[in-house]
């Protein structure tokens, strides 16, 4: 979940609902925010009432993955545009400095709670927990022990993301890399369809089953950089509506999750980032709250699912609704005490405005 980056001018358009102002030339950009506002807010009422929000994990999730292509995408094409180059230390530094603290502080305290209390009884896999957090890797088939992180696998999924797409775009124009990027990752998306087409549930926490989803993100990153992309008023309820939907409808245990469900949510996010890119000010208030939402949402997403886990073990039936509001605190502590600070720990750049920063 990628923290906004501000763009130049010729990336912003004059079409924007009464109400909202284009952004400043540093700053958050709040329709950014509340698109992860929301993406968080669907992952925490799958987590609190999976009998009635079946598919919201799953669109939560693949928002997070589309605005996160777009953001990426924007952060290294911007800055080849003014250097002529990608600084990957630089840009690795960042990364670091912005997912690893908060992560380190999680999995100490599941570490912790389950020396201490072992409420889901994987004590035994605790080595294994840690060890496949902490590299990153919850996403492939051996990568994952304890239930407490098994939601890890999505931040492993965007770690190699961000090992591959700058690489990638190292060797070739943004064009070509996202063809190059297209056709790769739909060409893995079948094979693994196909390949786990007797069970395709099997195939939910792999990178290939989702890859295809920041490429779109990119995608829509870099033609906005060719193309003056506008939307009209209505497209962005519409996209809303189309989100709701796929939201309450279960998603897993079908190749279509991947093949369909996956890159149309992928997409409808892509119209949510057109059309809110150049809001700096939300004024209503259960917009304002999703905005707020998501400047905290890495914080959310790392702990809603072990707090959700660990209540229900104790508390069958409410533990998922009573892990909302523990989990809102915690982000906003991880947020102030743990995330700003290692922010404002960066070397200095050459000559650059400061890049957009990172939160799930």
């Amino acid at each position: 979940m990628a923290e906004p980056p501000t763009y130049p001018a010729h990336n912003r358009d004059s079409h924007r609902p009464q109400g909202h102002v284009r952004p400043a030339v540093t700053g958050r950009i709040a329709g950014l925010d509340l698109v992860r506002g929301i993406a968080v807010g669907l992952v925490m009422l799958r987590h609190a009432l999976p009998d009635l929000f079946t598919g919201a994990g799953v669109v939560g999730v693949v928002m997070f993955f589309a605005l996160s292509g777009y953001l990426i995408t924007g952060l290294l094409v911007d800055e080849h545009a003014r250097t002529g180059r990608i600084n990957l230390r630089q840009f690795y530094l960042r990364r670091a400095r912005r997912l690893v603290p908060a992560m380190v502080a999680l999995v100490a305290v599941i570490a912790v709670v389950t020396l201490v209390f072992d409420p889901l009884g994987d004590r035994g896999k605790l080595g294994r927990t840690v060890l496949f957090a902490l590299t990153w890797t919850g996403n492939l088939p051996f990568g994952h022990a304890s239930d407490a992180t098994f939601h890890l696998w999505t931040l492993a999924t965007e770690e190699q993301f961000y090992l591959v797409w700058p690489a990638l775009l190292l060797v070739l124009a943004p064009r070509r890399g996202l063809l190059v990027a297209a056709l790769g990752t739909v060409s893995a998306l079948v094979a693994t369809v196909v390949w786990f087409r007797h069970a395709p549930d099997l195939a939910y926490s792999l990178p290939t089953s989702w890859a295809v989803c920041f490429v779109i993100g990119g995608a829509t990153r870099v033609l906005q950089s060719r193309y003056r992309l506008v939307t009209p008023t209505w497209t962005a309820p519409a996209a809303l509506a189309g989100l709701a939907v796929l939201s309450v409808i279960p998603l897993r245990g079908h190749a279509l999750t991947y093949l369909v469900a996956g890159p149309a949510i992928a997409m409808l996010t892509a119209v949510l980032v057109i059309a809110w890119r150049t809001w700096t000010h939300v004024r209503a208030w259960p917009s304002r709250a999703l905005v707020w939402l998501g400047t905290i949402s890495y914080g959310a997403y790392l702990w809603d699912y072990p707090i959700t886990l660990w209540l229900r073990a104790y508390l069958p039936g409410i533990g998922g609704l009573l892990a909302i509001a523990p989990t809102i605190i915690v982000a906003a502590l991880s947020r102030r005490y743990i995330e700003k600070p290692f922010e404002r720990r960066r070397a200095p750049a050459a000559a650059s405005p400061p890049p957009p920063q990172r939160n799930l």
